[in-house]
């Protein structure tokens, strides 16, 4: 048994255990009409979500305070019907990374700016059944907003979910990584003259960006340069997010001896444009 401590909307619940420790609860409708100090069965949650000690789930919480209900709803009917589609439970932070991106997906498409996926062929070809699943992600958004987001969003939504039945990297990878992440963030801190709020989405986002970038330099595997439009439009666009992200681009030449392509320039240049306007309104 649960006991409702806040509720956060008609699909999500703040609430503690019979150890007074606080959960995050989704469930469609556990909210609607309940009031703090009712009780709820946990059968009645179809996912708990994690204790909000964890750092993960802090985020998730300033999250839903702006997150619109259908993205929240949405979210979890995906989740469902991949982990019973997948036979596999999905770790609980796919409930943060999704629902952003969605979010995020749809804000893109409102504002007529695709990002492609470069690998949307390896990841329909290699990953099919979570491709079907983000197929059928993409059939549920499209028809649940009234528009039609570009085909790769399947691959897109495909790739959280890969990434939440992943395992956890070694510690020697975990350490290398942190160090260029570090590096990189410090760089964009200075270069900016600016605290980062490490409380807020946008930096949340940006750090999550940042930690895939790294995974593919140390792969080998960024991406080639093939989106130049959308490097010209975004350069016009944000042109001081663009200036940051050259300054990442030659601190790296400079520590490793090689050059970072156009097309990771206009992804990073995107995430540090968010920290910028969120700052700018603070």
């Amino acid at each position: 048994m649960f006991k409702i401590k806040k509720v956060l909307n008609s699909s999500v619940v703040l609430a503690e255990d019979q150890n007074q420790q606080e959960m995050v609860l989704f469930g469609r409708g556990i909210g609607y009409g309940q009031k703090p100090g009712q009780m709820i069965e946990e059968k009645n949650a179809d996912q708990v979500f994690m204790s909000v000690d964890n750092m993960r789930a802090k985020e998730f919480l300033q999250l839903l305070d702006s997150m619109p209900q259908e993205f929240i709803d949405l979210t979890q009917r995906i989740v469902q019907y991949a982990e019973k589609r997948l036979n596999s439970n999905l770790n609980t932070g796919v409930y943060f990374t999704l629902m952003d991106h969605l979010n995020f997906a749809v804000e893109r498409h409102k504002k007529n700016i695709n990002i492609t996926n470069r690998v949307y062929w390896e990841i329909k070809n290699y990953y099919t059944e979570e491709f079907e699943v983000g197929k059928y992600a993409l059939e549920l958004v499209n028809d649940t907003m009234g528009i039609q987001l570009p085909k790769e969003e399947a691959a897109n939504i495909a790739f959280h979910l890969i990434n939440a039945l992943g395992e956890e990297s070694d510690s020697k990878d975990s350490m290398k990584y942190a160090k260029m992440i570090g590096s990189i963030v410090n760089l964009v801190r200075y270069t900016l003259n600016r605290k980062m709020d490490q409380e807020n989405i946008h930096y949340s986002r940006f750090i999550t960006h940042v930690k895939f970038f790294v995974e593919r330099f140390y792969a080998n595997k960024l991406l080639s340069d093939q989106e130049n439009e959308l490097f010209e439009q975004i350069a016009h666009l944000y042109p001081q997010a663009m200036d940051v992200a050259f300054k990442i681009k030659d601190y790296i030449k400079q520590v490793h001896s090689i050059v970072i392509p156009n097309d990771e320039l206009t992804y990073l240049a995107v995430h540090i444009h968010r920290l910028i306007s969120y700052q700018q309104l603070k």
